[in-house]
């Protein structure tokens, strides 16, 4: 089996998707995180695609090392990266397809029959006490936790926050059996960021996440060592040796790998085995709630550090919710999702719908 196309699709001129066409007419898919799909399109086509048109799309670790380090001087920590995970999770679908099996098993396995997931609010425009309500109505819905975003991104301490009056009229009102995370978005300095994780701590927040400006592992160190509650961060480390780096240099206690964001499958599987070397679990970052979700669903599933609450994503999407890209959606039910029996990722595209929105 020879790789014949790849295929870059940008759908309503942000999402973007790939797509590995082989000679014996199977097809992957994969997702590419959405932080600009025009230059993830052209790094796709230009850098990515020409280096394995032709492979066996089995050689999934020559493959990997071979789009990370010929073109690597165009951004291992960002676009490069991003563009690679949506063909490398293709590859893995069509594995998993020649196989006839689901893209779990070919991970391992299961660990745990099925992953529960938290309710992620991306909103900074609700009053502390809508957004209360709001937790309250996803804690009926059977979710087991909240996260809030509820300051300004890398505000240096100056700008909107909000963070202990929502965290107050959350835990009023959800009671104290429901997790509250919180995430500033690298908000605070670090002397800051300690005074705000002593007083999460004493309102009882799960994890508090991005305290301070991303690759300060000395300030996050700082933060981490200073307070009992568990620091989270990752959604900006790209590959292993940047995880490394956190853990190390940072101390975080919960890594937040996203495999949309990583470099794919194959190296979330590296990144998760060095968690396990040093006992940190993974809470992955996750905004995507369509073919994104669906990869770390099968990772979360086969994944032994993947104990907790994962991140789903519970604001209006427009490819599931408006104009839904799959066949066969994989939703939440009771605040848990269960991976897909059918071989691969357990998904296809709705060729019709790519159509109508294809940029």
């Amino acid at each position: 089996m020879k790789i014949t196309q790849v295929e870059s699709i940008v759908l309503l001129d942000k999402y973007h998707f790939v797509r590995v066409h082989t000679d014996e007419g199977l097809v992957g898919i994969g997702e590419v995180s959405p932080m600009n799909a025009l230059v993830t399109h052209v790094m796709v086509e230009k850098a990515l695609a020409p280096l394995i048109i032709g492979a066996s799309p089995f050689d999934i670790e020559l493959l990997w090392h071979q789009m990370f380090h010929r073109p690597y001087k165009l951004g291992p920590t960002g676009a490069q990266l991003e563009a690679m995970a949506g063909i490398d999770t293709a590859l893995w679908d069509i594995v998993g397809k020649a196989c006839g099996q689901p893209l779990y098993k070919l991970l391992g396995g299961a660990v745990r029959p099925d992953a529960e997931v938290y309710a992620s609010s991306m909103r900074r425009d609700m009053s502390p006490d809508e957004e209360a309500e709001r937790a309250l109505g996803f804690k009926e819905l059977g979710y087991s936790g909240y996260k809030i975003h509820s300051a300004t991104p890398w505000m240096f301490d100056r700008g909107f926050d909000q963070t202990i009056a929502t965290v107050s009229a959350m835990r009023k009102l959800v009671g104290d059996d429901f997790h509250i995370l919180v995430d500033v978005n690298n908000a605070y300095l670090p002397h800051t960021a300690i005074k705000i994780a002593r007083r999460l701590e004493e309102l009882g927040v799960w994890h508090f996440e991005e305290p301070v400006a991303a690759y300060d592992y000395a300030g996050m160190a700082q933060v981490a060592d200073a307070v009992d509650i568990p620091i989270a961060a990752g959604e900006q480390e790209y590959q292993r040796w940047q995880f490394r780096d956190l853990i190390l240099q940072g101390h975080a206690d919960i890594i937040q790998a996203d495999v949309i964001k990583c470099g794919g499958i194959t190296e979330f599987k590296k990144i998760a085995a060095l968690c396990s070397t040093f006992n940190k679990p993974i809470t992955v970052h996750n905004t995507q709630p369509t073919i994104g979700t669906i990869a770390h669903l099968h990772l979360w599933v086969s994944t032994p550090g993947c104990m907790y609450a994962q991140e789903y994503n519970i604001e209006p999407h427009p490819l599931r919710d408006d104009t839904p890209i799959w066949k066969e959606p994989i939703l939440v039910e009771h605040g848990r999702m269960k991976a897909p029996e059918r071989p691969g990722l357990g998904v296809e595209l709705d060729d019709a719908v790519v159509a109508r929105l294809r940029s």
